[in-house]
């Protein structure tokens, strides 16, 4: 977890801490003067002490705004448990009435940590607080009330007394794992979901401000577009006795032509809905003329396409949006490996899988990390604008989709598209 999930928690516990060290020092000059109890200064100093260094610790790690990780946090509740209870051990054991205080790392627990780490910390805090029940330094009172000479003297109400704040402290620390954790792991999951639901909201807004763009730009290359395919035409006519170069004006024509088919789609599909802008066909077709149009495209990289469909294929809704964003990435793969790239189409548990491997270099984590985010690119040196990546991610979340990359050995990258087989059905 980053920075910014963690970072609340610990600013919190530091807090905490801060007001945990006050009371037990407030605690420490009142017994030591209002009632004359011979407290062992040594083990009280050294755990304020050490809780002292814990928070400057802590206090430096935000202030250099470092990586903060559940873990780190889990640690230092335990750290603090075993701290009060070396304290309240030399201080009375379970007779000492701020024993309550083993709650407070627990509350920040259940509020904080996944609730395996919630258990784990009200077991310790129940065990500490039972081990003290026989184990403890008593404390010796200097007083001519008729008290006795220290606090484990005391007689069998106060005993059950004692007891009685034992069971208290069960009850309470098994209250606050169970319910308060629950409620913790709900504002979470409401913090997740809220973050989601905004950051479709920005993606839909980006997504609608690119087919703006999009559709002004497909009216604008129109024009250029026809200027340079009678130009072509001209010049394959004017050209046609030397072979070499018909062949590259042939190439260019087509190349030209395929432009205006997109651009034709593109002003075509506009407004539409899905059902309007889409066609049936067996997914092994769709497949076949996805890939074909490729090959029209990029006829100088090799794509071997192996098809494990089985037969006959099922029948989908062959959207214009889907397919454009396929060959999305498989133009990126073949960016990466001009020498020939591979695709892989199966059905597994009714998940159509498309695996696209490519025999370039693997992104670094940093470029990882970014993949999908608008303007981003791992191209820029040869004029990529980011968008790629981003549109296909944006097209296959309508399809309850995912892409995902993996490195392959011994280099190479795999891109993984994976869709449920339902949602391509749907007319």
């Amino acid at each position: 977890m980053s920075f910014l999930a963690f970072a609340p928690n610990l600013r919190r516990l530091l807090w905490l801490r801060v007001v945990m060290m006050i009371t037990l020092v407030l605690a420490s000059l009142v017994a030591a003067k209002a009632f004359h109890i011979m407290l062992p200064v040594a083990e009280v100093a050294s755990a304020l002490g050490l809780m002292v260094i814990v928070n400057f610790v802590s206090w430096l790690r935000l202030w250099r705004k470092a990586r903060i990780h559940d873990l780190e946090l889990l640690l230092q509740l335990l750290l603090d448990i075993a701290l009060l209870t070396w304290l309240f051990y030399a201080t009375g054991g379970y007779s000492n009435p701020f024993v309550w205080m083993y709650l407070l790392p627990l509350s920040v627990a259940a509020v904080s940590l996944p609730w395996r780490h919630t258990w784990l910390i009200a077991g310790l805090v129940i065990a500490a607080y039972s081990l003290l029940m026989f184990w403890y330094e008593p404390l010796v009172i200097h007083t001519h009330m008729h008290l006795g000479a220290s606090y484990h003297e005391h007689d069998e109400g106060f005993g059950l007394h004692l007891l009685g704040m034992w069971c208290g402290f069960v009850v309470s620390a098994v209250v606050i794992a169970f319910f308060v954790e629950r409620m913790g792991r709900n504002l979470r999951e409401y913090d997740r979901l809220l973050a989601e639901s905004r950051e479709k909201v920005l993606a839909s807004e980006r997504m609608l401000a690119l087919g703006t763009l999009a559709t002004g730009a497909a009216h604008e290359l129109g024009t250029p577009l026809s200027t340079m395919a009678i130009l072509t035409q001209e010049l394959f006519q004017e050209h046609q006795h030397d072979p070499e170069l018909s062949s590259s004006l042939s190439l260019l024509r087509k190349q030209i032509d395929r432009c205006k088919e997109i651009l034709s789609s593109i002003t075509a599909s506009a407004g539409m809905m899905r059902s309007e802008s889409s066609t049936s066909l067996p997914l092994h077709d769709f497949i076949t003329q996805l890939t074909g149009r490729w090959r029209d495209m990029r006829p100088a990289t090799p794509l071997e396409l192996d098809c494990q469909l089985p037969q006959p294929a099922p029948v989908i809704v062959a959207d214009l949006a889907l397919g454009q964003s396929i060959i999305n990435l498989i133009n990126n793969a073949a960016d990466a490996s001009p020498e020939g790239i591979s695709l892989l189409v199966r059905l597994e548990h009714e998940m159509l899988t498309i695996d696209i491997q490519d025999n370039g270099h693997f992104p670094g984590a940093d470029d990882l990390a970014l993949m999908g985010t608008l303007f981003h690119s791992t191209k820029q040196h040869s004029g990529g604008l980011g968008l790629g990546i981003f549109l296909a991610k944006s097209v296959l979340e309508q399809f309850d989709g995912e892409v995902t990359f993996h490195p392959r050995e011994p280099q190479g990258t795999l891109t993984r598209i994976r869709i449920p087989l339902r949602t391509l059905r749907l007319a």
